[in-house]
C-alpha cells in the first residue's frame, strides 16, 4: 500500500503535505504546547526556529506577555533592556520581586497600556519617586505589590490609587510607614478594590481602617495580619463588606466577642484566621455558626478561650463546608479520632490539635 499525504497547510498558494515538511499548523501546534513548559530562553530559542513559527508563537508565547526577573542579579539593567526589545511590547505582567541591584531610574523604561500587573516586592532600593514615576506611566495597572519596603510612604499609595483607576490588588505588606492617609486614598480612589494587604502596617488604626469599611465594600480578600492597634470601634463596622471571602487578622489582640459578631455578617467568608485572637470565646464562635455557612478554612490557632462547645456550634452551620480547623494550643479542645472528627464535619482534611 503506498504511502498516504496528509494535507495540513498551505504556503504561497502551494499545498504541503504532513510527511516530513514543518508546516503552519501541525508543527506550531505542538511547540505552542511545549512552550508553555518552557523558560523564556527556551521560548525565545523556539521563536527563531523559522520565520512562520515566530509568527504564530508571537503573539502566544509567554515571554511575550510576562517578564520575570525574580531575584535576578543586576535586575535594573535587564528590565530595561528587555523592554526594549519588540517582543515586550504587549508584556501584561513584570515580576521584580527580590530583583536585585533595581533602582528608581530602571522604572522609567515600563511604560506601557497593557501592563496590567507588576510586583516589587522586596525591591529595598524603590522610593516613593519610583513608584510615583511607574504607576503614571502604567494607568492601566491592576495589581500592584512592593510588600517589604521601608522606603514607601502614603505619598506613594496616593500616586498609585489616583493613577491606576482599574487597581484590584494591592500588597503593602511589610511597609511600616504607611498610615491612616493611604487607606483614606484607598477608599476614596479605589472603592471597586477586591484584595489588600495591610500585614504588619504597623502605624494603621481604626480611623483608616472605618474609611474602607464605609467605600469599599466590593472587597473580597482583606489582610491584617500583625497589627494589634485595631478595636472593636473598626470591627463593628465590618458587616459592611457583604463580598468578603478572606480576612486574616492574626494577631488582633483587641478582638473581642463583641467585635467577632458583625464579622460573622460577612457570610461570604471562605477562609477566615484567628491565630492569637486570645480575647475570643465559644460565644463568638456561635456567632461564626449563625452566619458563615460557607467557611472552609478557620484558624483558632492559641486562642484559650474556645472549647469543645464552641466546635459543636460550629457543626450545626459549617458541617459540610469546613475541610481545614487549626486549633493548636486551644487546651480545652480535645483530642479526637478521624471518626469522632468526621461526624461533625464530615469533609475535614485538616485538623491541627494541640499536644
Amino acid at each position: 500500500m503506498g504511502k498516504q499525504r496528509v494535507v495540513v497547510g498551505e504556503e504561497d498558494g502551494n499545498k504541503m503535505t504532513g510527511d516530513h515538511h514543518w508546516g503552519r499548523v501541525v508543527v506550531p501546534h505542538v511547540f505552542r504546547l511545549v512552550s508553555l513548559y518552557l523558560g523564556q530562553r527556551d521560548v525565545c530559542a523556539l521563536l527563531c526556529v523559522s520565520a512562520s513559527c515566530h509568527r504564530q508563537l508571537a503573539a502566544h508565547a509567554p515571554v511575550c506577555k510576562v517578564l520575570d526577573l525574580q531575584g535576578r542579579n543586576t535586575a535594573g539593567e535587564r528590565l530595561v533592556a528587555a523592554l526594549s526589545l519588540l517582543r515586550y511590547q504587549n508584556v501584561e505582567e513584570i515580576n521584580l520581586e527580590f530583583a536585585q541591584g533595581l533602582q528608581d531610574e530602571h522604572l522609567s523604561a515600563v511604560k506601557f497600556e497593557s501592563l496590567q500587573r507588576l510586583n516589587l516586592n522586596a525591591c529595598q532600593k524603590i522610593t516613593d519617586s519610583g513608584v510615583k514615576a511607574v504607576a503614571s506611566a502604567n494607568p492601566h495597572l491592576k495589581l500592584f505589590s512592593i510588600y517589604w519596603n521601608l522606603k514607601v510612604t502614603d505619598v506613594a499609595i496616593e500616586s498609585v490609587v489616583m493613577s491606576c483607576k482599574h487597581l484590584t490588588a494591592l500588597n503593602v505588606s511589610g511597609c511600616k510607614n504607611i498610615t491612616d492617609a493611604s487607606l483614606q486614598n484607598i477608599a476614596k480612589f479605589s472603592p471597586g478594590i477586591k484584595s489588600l494587604n495591610l500585614t504588619r502596617c504597623v502605624k494603621l488604626t481604626d480611623n483608616g481602617l472605618l474609611c474602607l469599611t464605609d467605600s469599599c465594600q466590593s472587597l473580597e480578600e482583606l489582610y491584617l495580619y500583625a497589627i494589634p492597634g485595631f478595636t472593636v470601634r473598626a470591627f463593628r463596622e465590618f458587616s459592611h463588606f457583604r463580598k468578603l471571602q478572606l480576612l486574616d487578622l492574626c494577631g488582633a489582640q483587641n478582638l473581642t466577642d463583641e467585635g467577632l459578631a458583625p464579622i460573622a455578617l460577612c457570610k461570604a467568608l471562605v477562609s477566615l484566621n484567628l491565630t492569637w485572637c486570645v480575647q475570643i470565646t465559644d460565644i463568638g464562635l456561635k456567632a461564626l455558626a449563625q452566619h458563615c455557612s460557607l467557611l472552609q478554612l478557620l484558624s483558632l490557632h492559641g486562642i484559650l478561650g474556645v472549647s469543645d462547645e464552641g466546635l459543636k456550634s460550629l457543626s450545626e452551620c459549617c458541617r459540610n463546608s469546613l475541610v481545614t480547623i487549626d486549633v493548636h494550643g486551644c487546651v480545652k479542645i480535645k483530642h479526637r479520632s478521624k471518626s469522632d472528627l468526621l461526624q461533625l464535619f464530615p469533609n475535614l482534611s485538616t485538623f491541627q490539635v494541640h499536644s
